[in-house]
């Protein structure tokens, strides 16, 4: 039977100033990356759907800097903190939700269809639970060519119930694929809270029945987040070994910017207490507490974030539209 660990709070690492500064740096990105999109998204220059990560984005982080730039990540449609945090460039990035054509798809996917194959970011993938298996066929390649890199799958608690998380599982753990799936557990798929759609609301508990290790973390908690996905990391390389990981988080913004609010299934009281958690100001004060960061470092790690998302922005305003013969380009695949 597979080791399997009961919920707890990981204590972390001593603070590294550098560390907490690439960390405090890319939680930031992502932050204001996001607050930007919604004004675009606010002023008609970002078409289609549009959802935002703001809340979450110590599990991205955290997972990322457990990672080597060679490994992989996939998400589905809430995926701008993986693609940011995986190191894509934040121009391009917008440029992408912009439509136009210096975007990383040239303005053919979109927010939801985010995809940098220079950074190891297979998708954005808009329909729940569907890139599960797809994860689970990266680390198959992976084993097949006897690599030691890993995978790591995020997705929401919404693709739990669908066939693809049991069947994805099913095969990881039998065929024993350098994968890790990362479920962002943040209550809610759309408006429909977890109590109201899973048996099972211990999401983590979902490995016991693959025998494969799983475990409960923290979102909120970047070092936690770091930790967990370490261990995930280090079994995965050593032995191909795959798991299931539950991080605990909330997205402070609705399902999407057509739901802004998330007003009709949460209350305001929830999402005020919730903000208390806020994973930025956590991390934030931590560093200030122990010595890593003084106010003037995070001022000017604020300042500097700032500049680089004005820059995104400026850049996706000047990018082209796409010429209409891009209709027809980057179809097939060829050779």
């Amino acid at each position: 039977m597979a080791k399997t660990m009961a919920p707890q709070k990981a204590t972390g690492p001593a603070l590294d100033p550098g560390l907490v500064r690439k960390l405090l740096t890319d939680m930031l990105l992502i932050r204001r990356f996001e607050e930007k999109a919604a004004e675009a998204y606010a002023l008609g220059k970002i078409g289609g759907f549009l959802h935002l990560y703001i809340g979450q984005e110590a599990v991205a982080v955290g997972a990322t800097s457990a990672l080597r730039p060679d490994d992989y990540v996939i998400s589905a449609y809430r995926e701008h903190g993986h693609c940011l945090a995986k190191g894509s460039d934040p121009k391009r990035m917008m440029a992408e939700l912009f439509g136009r054509r210096d975007g990383l798809s040239h303005g053919k996917g979109g927010s939801m269809h985010l995809f940098d194959k220079s950074v190891n970011f297979l998708g954005g993938h808009a329909i729940v639970g569907a890139h599960l298996p797809v994860a689970a066929g990266v680390a198959f390649a992976i084993k097949y060519e006897a690599r030691d890199q890993v995978i790591v799958c995020y997705f929401g608690d919404g693709a739990v119930p669908q066939g693809e998380f049991h069947e994805s599982l099913n095969l990881a753990a039998l065929w024993k694929l350098p994968v890790i799936y990362l479920c962002e557990n943040n209550r809610y798929a759309m408006g429909t809270s977890t109590d109201r759609a899973l048996a099972q609301t211990q999401i983590w508990k979902f490995g016991q029945t693959y025998g494969i290790p799983s475990e409960k973390v923290d979102g909120m908690d970047v070092f936690a987040v770091r930790d967990v996905v370490g261990r995930a990391v280090e079994r995965a390389r050593r032995d191909t070994t795959p798991s299931l990981i539950e991080a605990d988080t909330y997205r402070f913004r609705g399902h999407s910017m057509r739901d802004p609010a998330g007003a009709v299934y949460r209350t305001k009281e929830e999402v005020e207490h919730e903000k208390e958690r806020d994973p930025i100001a956590l991390l934030r004060q931590r560093a200030l507490a122990g010595g890593a960061l003084t106010e003037a470092d995070v001022r000017a790690i604020e300042k500097d974030v700032s500049d680089r998302i004005d820059e995104a922005v400026a850049f996706a305003d000047a990018s082209p539209e796409p010429p209409a013969e891009g209709l027809f380009t980057d179809i097939y695949k060829e050779g």
